[in-house]
Formats: structure tokens, sequence, C-alpha cells
């Protein structure tokens, strides 16, 4: 057996792969970039959610801006005060403030005030009941109530209340837009606390149309617009739309004259006085109820969702 025959291609190999390591380590050493190691001190002191409502896509992209002075520790929503300070105290940095935000809903018609056109037999979805019968309310553009956004929750800070409504705690919400993205009728928005003037209505219809459709629906009468400060609300498309922009100027005095409660001053939960609120895993209630009469629409100004 020729043995130069099996060494000379052991060899060839060999030497194949003694150049292609050299040229790795080499273009290694030239490309190689240096790492701040704090950054993976700072992402073992984050919570790990990677939930993005810091504005960036994981946690170890908000650790890279904690070190590099883009970001502080106060815009992780999810830490808490304590949490912070160790971050806080590892970079050497000041904690930094940001303004606590909150999910909102955008419709306070619940199953008590909003009636149904037709019952849904099927997934307890509200992204598979708008598919097949656009929700089964009489209004197309309100919450369905099947709980898809508290199902979304990781966070467990959303609950159905009793007139199938979400309410979002506050407390826990992390401003995430994990709900956002769940709510097939794009109902949920994220906002600033200091934002308390809010619409609670989504419906395009104008007078009598509005309200056949739901009781605290916004009959587009223009009252919000006369009686808030100059140019904080301006009515468009039959809806007062705000401007946050003079957030400073607006006050409860612009829902001081809505006959229908559609636009509601909020001081922390949304619907907290709706009734008691319930997992969604319980599923929700098909249910026909009457069409608007003075006394549900008194309720419904009653708990229009300020605490």
């Amino acid at each position: 057996m020729d043995v130069t025959a099996i060494l000379l291609p052991v060899g060839i190999l060999a030497g194949i792969g003694v150049l292609l390591g050299g040229a790795i380590a080499a273009a290694n050493r030239k490309f190689w970039v240096w790492e701040d190691p704090r950054i993976d001190e700072a992402e073992d002191l984050l919570p790990g959610n990677n939930c993005g409502a810091c504005g960036q896509p994981g946690c170890r992209a908000f650790a890279e801006g904690l070190v590099a002075g883009r970001l502080t520790p106060a815009e992780c929503t999810v830490m808490g005060d304590e949490e912070r300070g160790e971050v806080a105290a590892l970079l050497g940095v000041d904690a930094g403030e940001a303004e606590k935000r909150v999910a909102r809903l955008l419709c306070a018609g619940g199953s008590n005030v909003a009636p149904r056109k037709a019952f849904y037999e099927g997934a307890m979805s509200c992204a598979a009941a708008a598919a097949v019968t656009g929700g089964g309310k009489a209004c197309p553009w309100g919450c369905i109530g099947l709980a898809d956004c508290a199902i979304s929750c990781d966070f467990d800070a959303i609950h159905m209340n009793d007139v199938d409504l979400p309410v979002v705690d506050p407390d826990l919400c992390t401003a995430c837009e994990d709900c956002v993205e769940a709510c097939p009728l794009d109902l949920f928005t994220i906002m600033p606390m200091s934002r308390r003037l809010i619409v609670q209505c989504r419906n395009l219809l104008e007078g009598d149309a509005a309200t056949e459709l739901c009781a605290v629906a916004c009959d587009a009468c223009g009252r919000c617009a006369m009686d808030a400060a100059d140019g904080v609300i301006e009515m468009r498309g039959g809806l007062p739309v705000i401007d946050y922009s003079k957030n400073e100027l607006a006050g409860p005095e612009a829902t001081a004259r809505c006959p229908t409660g559609a636009i509601q001053w909020v001081v922390g939960a949304q619907f907290a006085d709706g009734g008691a609120v319930r997992e969604a895993e319980e599923g929700t209630r098909d249910r026909v109820v009457p069409i608007r009469t003075r006394e549900t629409a008194g309720r419904a100004r009653a708990a229009g969702g300020t605490t």
C-alpha cells in the first residue's frame, strides 16, 4: 500500500485548514469590536420581558442604550423603583424620570348600553368574531368584549368587567402595546397618565343614528369643543379630536354638557365604576340588551369611567 497516497491528501487538507483558520483569526482581529462589559451586567438586572414598552426591540438593546447614555433606567416601565436604582448604581447615573403611560380604550360601549344585532357562536375571540360577523354589536366600531386584549397581556393588567369592557390596572400596565396589537378594531391606544381628557367613542355617525346604536355614543353635538379651552378640541367627522399638545389647558369642564358621557375626565382606571371585574377565561356572555333608554343612558353617564 502506497503511504504517500494517503498522507498527501491528509497533508493538503491540513494545510487548507491551517490557512483558513489563520484567515479567520486575522479577520477576527481586524474587525473585532470592543463591547463594554457593563452591557451584560445591566442586562442581567433588567426584567428580561423583551416587551418593547421602552421603545427598544428588547432588553439587550435597552441595556446598550443605558451604557451609551441614550436612555435612563426610568424608561423601563416594567422595573420598580428599587430595580431602577440598582441599574443606576451600577452605571453611576441618575435613575431619571419618565411619565407613566397606560393603555386606554376608546370605547365605553359595554353590553349594558350597546345592543347586539346578532349572536356570535364560535371561538371566543374578538378577532374571530370581527371576521365572521363584524363583532355582533349594532355599533360596528364598538368593543366586541371577548377579551383578546386581556388574554394578550403578559402582566395581568387587564380584566373584563361585568358589562364586557376591559379594565386596565394602571399600576400593572407597562404600556407594552400587546393589547393595541390584539384589538381587531384598533380601540386601544397608549397614553401618558397626564392625558385625562379622553373621547371614549369611535362611532362615525351623528345624532340619533349614533345613540340608537349605543347609549354612550358621541352624537356630534359639539358642546365639548365649545366648553373646552380654545383649540383643545376640534370636531372632525362627527367626533371630538383632542389636541394633546395643549394638554395643560384641558380640564373636566369639557365633559360637563356632554349628553351621553362619550367624553370623560379620567383619573386612574377607566370603567372602574362599571362593575366587578372577571377573568378573561370565563368567556363573554352573548346577550341582547334594549336599545338606548333614559335609564341606561343615565347609568352610563354616572359610571362613565372616572375614579
